[in-house]
């Protein structure tokens, strides 16, 4: 399989991790870098062995040897800059969330239909054995019929000048970290009837920082009537990225989901049993790079697609709005 050729938007801490190690892994080739301090994309090209830097993103875009773009920029510049890559043809790998709302997905959504490009969103917990481990325990049985999906995605904060925070950045609570509960319930959506719709929410508001959530719970519903519960902060004393998945047989406990190449444990309890599986800590992002890089090459099926993306900025979109806070705004370029 040749190797897929990307580029690189930004030289962000997450892009050595997300996507850096994983092409080295999976011998894919970092074509181009560009970044707003060319000495950060210059030490990241050296660092990682990207081949060459440009000047802008743009830049990095038009190279033709780019056939596909990660985008790790800060969450409102997503959309912006995915509509940029598709407008030149390319496929995008981007970072969570797609965009800032609904309303600019379902723009990039249509924008990459129309080019007849790929648009992934970067949800990597989903590709690893320990997502799919809580999927098969269900579809086989062995928790019985779907009850109850809990997700907790809590950290402390980060620095107070911190983009996360930047309203106009598209921060917050959920948007940072909130995205993969939300998401995550979704994904059960196949044993619980259809796609779960949002009973509730309630937030918190970071000081001085009107309508940029600190955290935020929210409570929702499946067809079938099992729960789900998020809950998830900017706030908290240690750091959670948990999925327990309930069923009328039993449950099943992942205690890092997200970050499964730190803690590959799924831990299974039922009316009959108890025992914990190990699943491997080879990296999610690892795993997202293949299936990206199979679906272009060979045609495999990905789990989710731009349509999937749109459908959760609508969640995350009706989370903010019952929590008494506005959706982010689009960042126009």
């Amino acid at each position: 399989m040749e190797p897929l050729r990307i580029g690189i938007l930004g030289a962000a801490r997450i892009a050595g991790r997300a996507i850096a190690e994983p092409a080295r892994l999976t011998g894919a080739r970092l074509v181009a870098v560009a970044a707003r301090d060319t000495d950060r994309a210059e030490a990241f090209a050296a660092e990682h062995g990207v081949e060459r830097v440009h000047a802008s993103y743009d830049d990095v875009i038009n190279d033709p040897q780019v056939e596909a773009i990660y985008n790790p920029l800060a969450n409102a510049l997503h959309g912006p800059w995915n509509l940029r890559a598709i407008a030149a043809g390319k496929h995008v790998l981007t970072e969570k969330p797609s965009a800032s709302n609904a309303a600019e997905a379902a723009q990039v959504r249509d924008a990459a239909r129309e080019a007849g490009v790929v648009v992934m969103e970067g949800f990597h917990y989903l590709f690893h054995p320990v997502t799919k481990r809580l999927q098969e325990l269900l579809a086989k049985g062995e928790l019985g019929e779907l009850q109850h999906v809990e997700a907790t995605m809590v950290m402390p904060p980060p620095a107070d000048e911190d983009p996360r925070w930047s309203l106009p950045l598209a921060g917050g609570a959920v948007m940072d970290v909130g995205c993969y509960a939300l998401h995550a319930q979704r994904m059960f959506a196949p044993w619980g009837g259809g796609r779960p719709t949002l009973v509730s929410a309630r937030a918190g508001e970071r000081k001085r920082l009107p309508g940029v959530d600190e955290w935020l719970n929210a409570d929702l519903e499946f067809p079938n009537g099992a729960t789900g519960a998020v809950r998830t902060s900017m706030a908290a004393e240690q750091l959670e990225f948990s999925l327990k998945v309930v069923g009328t047989r039993g449950e099943a406990f992942a205690p890092s989901f997200v970050l499964p190449h730190q803690d590959d444990r799924v831990i299974v309890t039922t009316k009959e049993d108890h025992w914990v599986e190990h699943l491997g800590r080879k990296s999610s992002y690892t795993y997202q790079l293949e299936a990206f890089a199979a679906h272009l090459r060979e045609g495999t099926p990905l789990p989710i697609d731009a349509d999937d993306a749109v459908a959760t900025m609508e969640l995350i979109d009706a989370a903010y709005q019952s929590a008494g806070l506005q959706p982010r705004p689009s960042l126009q370029l």
